[in-house]
């Protein structure tokens, strides 16, 4: 799932606006500790503290500092190069982790997608078929979170707007038996991608793996490979509770990639950041707004000079 070169200007665009919280709390806030100051270990600490309210971690926030540490004592250090320097260490970081989610040739390329509820979860499911129909992929989309009547409607919602069929049934109804349909269905059509919901109630987690394992036992009876993908949509704003549900849901799902939603709304996007440092799942895709177009595959470059406050995209950098 790829962007063309015009795309990818407006999206920085809205990556850059939609990251300026989490830019002010990190990039500026870095820089203005640097104004008019020659670099000391209590600077160092300062900064490192800094980070770390930023949510991007112990270890991350460490690595940060000493790099910005390393040749620069008594000296005066530039604003601009402090946020450099940032960008530089966390791209390091975030690298491993940019991975895009490939559509492979199987038929249909069946991703399960799991998160709590309130992460965005069915939206995510919606802009991601948006987004394969737009690639002229064939789409079906699965309404297995079968306990809240707003997520079936929402994912009809979205199945009538990118032009992607919906297997649905009342609220209340049995996921796995809708999922076992709705994969019987996908193959029978001969469809790309399968794009199955999930509910996502943490609160008795022995429930959600029952139901989750359940899902998973009857797709392997219509296709052994399947799931081929587990996507886990993460909401930004809930800062370093992120971790915990990534831990969650690796142990109950399975967890193969990572989404992450509501940056714009946030402070705390350096939370990708400790994420990516402490699971090293792939990251797929980020999303800065509530349009289909504020839904984007995930770029280490980008993200760590957009969270770092450089003005200019990575292209114009070059």
């Amino acid at each position: 799932m790829s962007d063309s070169g015009e795309e990818k200007q407006s999206w920085w665009q809205r990556l850059s606006g939609g990251l300026k919280k989490t830019s002010a709390s990190i990039g500026d806030a870095v820089a203005d500790l640097v104004v008019k100051r020659r670099l000391d270990q209590a600077m160092l600490d300062d900064i490192e503290e800094v980070l770390i309210r930023a949510d991007l971690g112990l270890d991350c926030a460490a690595a940060i500092a000493a790099s910005l540490g390393q040749g620069r004592y008594d000296k005066s250090i530039a604003a601009e190069e402090v946020k450099a320097v940032l960008a530089a260490e966390v791209e390091k970081i975030l690298l491993p982790v940019a991975k895009p989610l490939v559509i492979d040739k199987v038929k249909p390329f069946v991703v399960l997608v799991v998160g709590v509820n309130g992460s965005g979860k069915t939206t995510t499911i919606g802009k991601l078929a948006a987004r394969a129909r737009a690639e002229h992929h064939s789409v079906m989309l699965a309404a297995g979170d079968t306990f809240r009547a707003a997520a079936i409607d929402q994912l009809k919602i979205w199945g009538r707007r990118s032009s992607a069929s919906v297997v649905a049934r009342a609220p209340g109804s049995d996921a796995a038996g809708l999922t076992f349909e709705a994969l019987t269905q996908a193959r029978k059509e001969n469809l790309d991608l399968l794009l199955v919901d999930t509910a996502g109630r943490l609160q008795n987690k022995a429930v959600l793996m029952d139901e989750l394992e359940k899902i998973v036992r009857v797709m392997k009876k219509v296709d052994p490979s399947a799931p081929h993908a587990v996507l886990l949509v993460l909401d930004a704003t809930v800062g370093q509770n992120a971790l915990s549900q990534v831990a969650v849901f690796r142990e109950v799902a399975g967890v193969t990639g990572l989404v992450m939603t509501k940056l714009d709304g946030t402070a705390r996007g350096g939370i990708l950041v400790a994420i990516a440092a402490k699971y090293g799942l792939p990251v797929h895709f980020i999303g800065v707004g509530e349009s289909i177009a504020d839904l984007a595959p995930f770029s280490a470059k980008e993200f760590a000079r957009a969270i770092a406050g450089i003005d200019e995209s990575p292209a114009e950098a070059n």
